[in-house]
């Protein structure tokens, strides 16, 4: 064949395969099994927080104040739910759960003021021991709970116990600044809070605080640079010692949280609802000084409107965003002219953020119809969903989504949205997950 033959059979090769041109190998979209509760179980679920042991195997499902266990086994996969709630859940202005995966301690928290109501089972929920809620001073909105390795600290601090081998961190909202107290003892006490930013830095809520191998901590915010609307992470990497704030250059927030995640070799995953609606995601690989990648992640399916960005991270290059979306454009919030229908989807990319691949995790069973407010308290019926969902990953590197359904029933198939809160579980059951290790073994 001669050098132009080639070069022309190559061109033609390239229009009918894009991905040998690219030099990318075609990704298979990844599939998810959704798992509902069964009657009784997770009827009150805006707001679910979702972690999987990998010791046990166990899925962790809380929302409000009750705490699930969650066994999935099979083929096909089937989910049997057990309630495993503390005895600490019995008020609550804001519940949120961290499962430390490589040690299976869960932390159950529900905010009760300026502290929380807390506590932490190292056996799946069968049992609990009641903590301290918070470090001292605590704010009064928002709070979340994190852990992970320590970081090899520059400025000398008590050395971590015999006990438990992780840091664990409490951080929380107040009116002119948020903070983040450490606790060296597994969540049994805090030290003093420190503040992480103030209002001539940051505005706005924060999202969930995330802790990498490095023992680096990261805690996202979607109003940043002096509360101009630029996303960015706010860092320690002294154990909570001192706190930097890292804007990602360029970027504009709408108004659901931020979230981060940060993956095996400490590569940094940030995950927006851009101000143009649309889902966002951006990469660090130097603790968030720097960014690199900022991807429109919905565009494949043209999604328009979003809301719970939800970041998970796995080996080096990998990483899934979870979002609410819909492909209808205007303004999602307008709860008497927004007719857009939701559905639960998952971004994942394979290459460092360079390329995503999106799917529909719920294609044939919307999640809302018609507006989803993100306005607070000011809100109407449409904010069933409440502020945000969550994302995890397990042993074998599936992603697993914990989400509250607003439409079921007869909304299924058509209008009016039931205005729900279910709780329901997307498993993913098909195509890579997050650790290559696993590939091709579910």
């Amino acid at each position: 064949m001669s050098k132009n033959h080639f070069a022309k059979y190559l061109l033609l090769l390239a229009a009918l395969c894009p991905w040998v041109a690219t030099g990318h190998a075609q990704t298979v979209t990844p599939t998810y099994q959704n798992f509902v509760p069964p009657a009784g179980f997770a009827v009150d679920a805006g707001e679910p927080s979702i972690g999987a042991d990998w010791n046990s195997g166990k899925v962790i499902f809380q929302a409000g104040l009750e705490t699930d266990r969650v066994t999935i086994s099979g083929s096909p996969a089937a989910a049997t739910w057990e309630k495993a709630s503390p005895t600490t859940s019995a008020a609550s202005l804001d519940p949120i759960m961290f499962t430390d995966s490589t040690t299976g301690r869960i932390f159950v928290s529900q905010l009760a003021g300026a502290c929380s109501l807390s506590s932490f089972s190292d056996n799946d929920g069968t049992s609990y021991t009641p903590i301290a809620g918070c470090g001292v001073p605590a704010g009064i909105d928002h709070q979340t709970i994190g852990g992970g390795p320590f970081a090899p600290s520059v400025v000398p601090r008590l050395p971590p116990p015999v006990g438990y081998q992780h840091a664990i961190y409490y951080c929380s909202q107040d009116i002119v600044d948020a903070s983040c107290a450490v606790s060296l003892n597994g969540g049994l006490s805090f030290g003093v809070a420190v503040p992480i930013y103030s209002l001539l830095d940051c505005g706005g809520l924060h999202g969930h605080i995330k802790v990498g191998p490095d023992g680096t901590a990261y805690v996202p915010n979607k109003n940043c640079g002096g509360g101009n609307g630029i996303a960015a992470v706010v860092s320690s990497g002294d154990n909570g010692l001192t706190w930097t704030v890292h804007v990602i250059p360029g970027s504009s927030s709408g108004d659901s949280d931020p979230s981060v995640a940060i993956a095996s070799d400490n590569t940094v995953y940030f995950g927006w609802h851009g101000a143009n609606g649309h889902p966002m995601a951006a990469v660090s690989h130097d603790h968030g000084a720097t960014w690199a990648n900022m991807s429109d992640v919905g565009a494949s399916l043209g999604i328009q409107n979003v809301a719970f960005p939800a970041m998970v991270a796995g080996d080096g290059n990998r990483a899934a965003l979870a979002f609410l979306g819909t492909p209808t454009g205007g303004n999602a919030q307008d709860t008497a002219g927004f007719t857009g229908v939701w559905h639960l989807y998952i971004a994942h990319t394979y290459d460092g953020g360079a390329t995503w691949t999106l799917a529909d995790a719920t294609p044939n069973d919307p999640v809302q119809r018609g507006s989803i407010c993100l306005g607070g308290t000011a809100c109407g019926n449409d904010r069933n969903l409440l502020d945000f969902i969550d994302v995890t990953v397990d042993k074998q590197g599936r992603v697993l989504v914990g989400y509250a359904d607003g439409c079921i029933g007869p909304c299924v198939n058509a209008a009016p949205n039931s205005f729900t809160a279910l709780g329901a579980i997307a498993r993913q059951s098909t195509g890579k997950g997050l650790f290559a290790a696993f590939d091709g073994t579910f």
